[in-house]
């Protein structure tokens, strides 16, 4: 065998590499990111290489321990993008422009990205750089690639250098995935079936190519029969859609009697939101119930996989109601509230075909599970930033919020004399910053004003009062508490100092949720399997595994996003390649029993 063309299948060609010496394994990266051989020379100092996915890692690494020359000139090796066969290309970046049909566009699009190539140079100083390939693997449209263009122009350029480093790191995946004869199969599917439940959205966003999915909307009730189709598509023993709008679908154990282990997420969405936020928790087990049932496989616990069907509160101020039910914590106060237009939840719900009064058998015996685990795109930027697909929840950040009034005394912005002012925003001002510096002490705590207002200001009147929200939360209920007393503490020294009043109304006080430590170790045991670094984090926002904690054991494990990980928004996104990394851990979580 040639020492330069290891075998490719599935993991052979990391075994062959591990053994390879340093300049046949110099060669067999060569090219994998352009022009920089220096990559792979650093990456290969992590030997012995665990998995395919660990060697990815790896060269992110490379990249990230860098001095800023270096990656500078590794965005500069990169070619600008053509809409004809150009010149100059290395065989990998010809082969992935003609994929993505680029050389295939109309003449408008080719003027356009010349000029636009040529703006952007001129404005950042290196070209503009895309993995064409896309999220999914199977190539992005000319379109598709002048729409982010014409998006990224507005970044500021720290800001749009990351973007670029991110962008080659997935041209770099997509090829080794090559290379390697390893194609994101699963993680393929679970893709489209995203697409697939995306075809639903409330009308008035629907038109404008936006999801919004509110409860018991049309669109929602079409997307859960949706799912409930594909869970029986999947082979589950049994599927039904409950009193609230869950779907349920279980899958039976070897032993019918035997405890389950209850998963899931839910379906609904913000307006305007993302593709993925709850809907990878519901897909991801749905595949592997899939495997479960093409191979006639049956575990030593029964699956129960949960299509939550309101998680984010859109219609009606009744956050977590569907995963309430199954807790028994189900508010029937809820049933007579109203939403926009005047439609009761009972209303919605009977009209859904669903009956309120049997919410209370929907309520789930905690002696029959042995706990709730839930995959959820992680929603920021930290696995994005360390490059790692894969995170370990240690808990669920614990919140508080509250609205507070500051107010003090209008007065006339000429006249009224520095010293002798009680001015609501310069009281609110001098604090905002003690928040920001308070919650930096502590680790993991984040503190928050997300709305402020002056009412009835003007550019030439002394501000006589300011509303604003304050959202608190920490990986533990004492550090949480720790940090809201000391920051509403100088809140009202400063008030006094300044002589201005203030009020506060809690709105929110939700517990932490800290993760089973065994349901952790088994997340933990199946990333490790995976080969790769192990990270734990808090989650700063809430989950469906919230209620579920209340009542039995719960771990979570993150997915990466793209785009600086942004969540509840049309950009957020993750690739299949990390998908199917999460599918594997799945995988392996609920094998491991």
């Amino acid at each position: 065998m040639n020492p330069l063309t290891p075998p490719a299948h599935n993991d052979q060609p990391i075994a062959w590499l591990n053994q390879a010496s340093d300049s046949e394994a110099n060669e067999w990266l060569h090219g994998i990111y352009e022009h920089s051989p220096w990559v792979a020379q650093a990456a290969l100092q992590h030997r012995p290489f665990r998995s395919l996915a660990h060697l990815k890692w790896a060269l992110c690494d490379s990249v990230t321990r860098a001095s800023h020359a270096q990656q500078l000139a590794l965005v500069k090796a990169h070619p600008v993008l053509a809409a004809k066969p150009a010149t100059g290309l290395t065989c990998e970046s010809r082969q992935e422009q003609q994929l993505a049909g680029l050389w295939q566009s109309t003449t408008d699009q080719a003027a356009e990205l010349q000029q636009l190539n040529a703006t952007y140079l001129a404005h950042f100083g290196w070209p503009f750089i895309i993995a064409v390939r896309g999220p999914r693997g199977s190539g992005l449209s000319p379109e598709a690639i002048l729409t982010e263009l014409r998006r990224r122009m507005t970044h500021a350029p720290a800001h749009e250098f990351h973007e670029c480093l991110r962008q080659i790191h997935r041209i770099a995946e997509t090829r080794l995935n090559e290379k390697c004869q390893s194609q994101p199969r699963l993680g393929s599917e679970v893709w489209d079936w995203h697409e697939w439940l995306a075809q639903f959205s409330d009308p008035g966003f629907k038109e404008h190519g936006q999801l919004s999915i509110s409860y018991l909307t049309a669109a929602h009730q079409a997307c859960a029969q949706t799912i409930a189709l594909g869970m029986k598509a999947c082979g589950f023993d049994e599927v039904h859609i409950d009193d609230v709008g869950n779907v349920v679908g279980r899958y039976h154990a070897q032993n019918i009697d035997a405890p389950c282990l209850l998963t899931g997420s839910h379906y609904d969405t913000v307006r305007n939101g993302g593709k993925y936020d709850g809907r990878l928790g519901i897909l991801v087990p749905m595949a592997c119930v899939r495997e479960l049932a093409r191979q006639h496989k049956r575990l030593n616990i029964g699956l129960e996989v949960v299509a939550f069907a309101e998680e984010e509160g859109q219609r009606y101020k009744a956050t977590f109601l569907a995963s309430s039910a199954l807790v028994g914590t189900f508010d029937k106060a809820w049933l007579d509230q109203q939403d926009a237009n005047g439609i009761s939840m009972r209303t919605a719900m009977t009209s859904a075909g669903l009956d309120p009064r049997r919410i209370s058998r929907i309520q789930r015996d905690p002696q029959r599970y042995v706990g709730f685990i839930e995959v959820h795109i992680e929603q920021g930027p930290v696995l994005h930033s360390m490059h790692l697909p894969l995170g370990i929840v240690t808990s669920i950040n614990g919140s508080v919020r509250y609205l507070v009034k500051i107010t003090g005394t209008a007065s006339h912005a000429g006249t009224s004399p520095m010293n002798q002012r009680q001015d609501a925003v310069a009281a609110f001002a001098q604090w905002a910053v003690e928040v920001e510096q308070r919650a930096k002490q502590d680790g993991d705590s984040v503190a928050t004003i997300g709305m402020l207002n002056v009412p009835q200001g003007s550019v030439n009147v002394v501000p006589g009062a300011c509303h604003f929200s304050l959202d608190m939360r920490a990986p533990n209920d004492a550090q949480r508490d720790a940090m809201a007393h000391d920051i509403l503490q100088r809140l009202h020294d400063i008030c006094a100092e300044r002589g201005v009043q203030c009020e506060l109304e809690e709105t929110v006080r939700a517990s932490a949720a800290p993760s089973d430590a065994q349901l952790q170790r088994r997340w933990e045991h199946a990333v490790t399997q995976l080969g790769l670094p192990i990270h734990r984090m808090p989650s700063g926002a809430g989950h469906d595994a919230m209620k579920l904690h209340q009542v039995m054991p719960q771990a979570m494990l993150f997915v990466r996003g793209e785009n600086q990980g942004i969540s509840h928004n049309p950009l957020e996104c993750t690739t299949a390649d990390d998908m199917q990394l999460a599918i594997d851990a799945f995988s392996l979580f609920i094998n491991d029993f």
